[in-house]
């Protein structure tokens, strides 16, 4: 059975999300930070707030800091920062595709520049108090990038790699290339994470037979839409519609309540809770998705998330 790795995406699976995810559903084996960066050559107080330390987590779950950098000099000190935190595992954010990113040179550009992943993979082996990952793309403009980088790769010393089949330039946009993902996973010598557009069991099931090497799969916005889908896999048994509404519904209590605590004023509180919703449209009734998602202040949107209990 494949691990589930669950994937970081930014403004929504922070700390408090993880940590209820971790305690209201079940199934994930690896649960990852949004990348912590450095802006103004400084490490934003953001991230580091949100990462916490090891013991917040609890024995719950296995908590995988990640690191986007543009170069060794970035990548040693964020990786200095996550280890004085206690933390034992880091991934390395080699995939992301957005411009503010990829402009600096980090992310799915750093694809392009097999000597600055050199550079870094040479620190890599040289810290031993620590055991690193890769998350990465196909490639920024083209797949032949990815597959150049393999030489690089299987001599690192790394405890796996997360492929996601698409270019930096797709974004998140159009199909996965799963033919360039079945050239990469013949060459690769690393232990292997897929990731991409994985929304059902079946699609699991599928991946796992074809592809007997992979040692996981990592699942973004299919875990955002479906949080039980984890759990489905490894238990093999569906949940149903009633028991995932109010499993969700316990969940969203909870973020709201984190919520009001912390945030001041009905806009901050409702931007920062509506995007808990944002995946699982088609999971809801229509209508009262569309009440949720336009709900101007907490009294209206509170009344709407509980109507999807009646």
């Amino acid at each position: 059975m494949l691990n589930i790795h669950f994937a970081p995406l930014q403004g929504y699976t922070e700390n408090v999300y993880r940590k209820l995810h971790a305690e209201i559903f079940s199934g994930i084996d690896f649960y990852y930070t949004p990348f912590l960066r450095l802006e103004k050559n400084a490490l934003r107080r953001r991230d580091a707030l949100d990462l916490g330390t090891p013991g917040d987590c609890g024995e719950s779950f296995c908590l995988v800091p990640q690191i986007i950098a543009a170069n060794a000099e970035e990548f040693n000190r964020l990786v200095d920062f996550v280890c004085s935190k206690g933390f034992k595992r880091i991934d390395l954010n080699l995939g992301c595709p957005f411009p503010m990113q990829t402009k600096a040179s980090r992310g799915a550009a750093l694809l392009q520049k097999p000597e600055i992943i050199q550079e870094i993979m040479n620190e890599v082996a040289r810290r031993s108090d620590v055991e690193f990952s890769v998350k990465m793309r196909v490639g920024m403009e083209s797949s032949e990038e990815g597959l150049a980088l393999l030489p690089i790769l299987n001599e690192a010393k790394l405890s796996h790699v997360t492929m996601h089949p698409r270019l930096g330039i797709q974004q998140y946009k159009g199909l996965v290339d799963m033919d360039a993902f079945e050239r990469f996973y013949a060459g690769c010598f690393q232990k292997l994470v897929y990731n991409g557009d994985i929304k059902t069991v079946e699609q699991l099931q599928e991946l796992e037979a074809k592809f007997p090497k992979l040692c996981g799969v990592m699942i973004g916005r299919g875990l955002l839409a479906n949080p039980c889908l984890a759990a489905e896999y490894k238990n093999g048994k569906a949940v149903s519609d009633d028991e995932r509404l109010s499993l969700v519904l316990k969940m969203h209590s909870a973020l709201l309540e984190k919520a009001k605590a912390t945030l001041q004023g009905d806009c901050q509180v409702l931007t920062h809770v509506r995007s808990f919703w944002e995946y699982q449209e088609e999971y809801l009734p229509k209508k009262i998705f569309k009440r949720i998602m336009k709900s101007g202040n907490l009294k209206n949107y509170e009344e709407a998330v509980a109507s999807l209990g009646h």
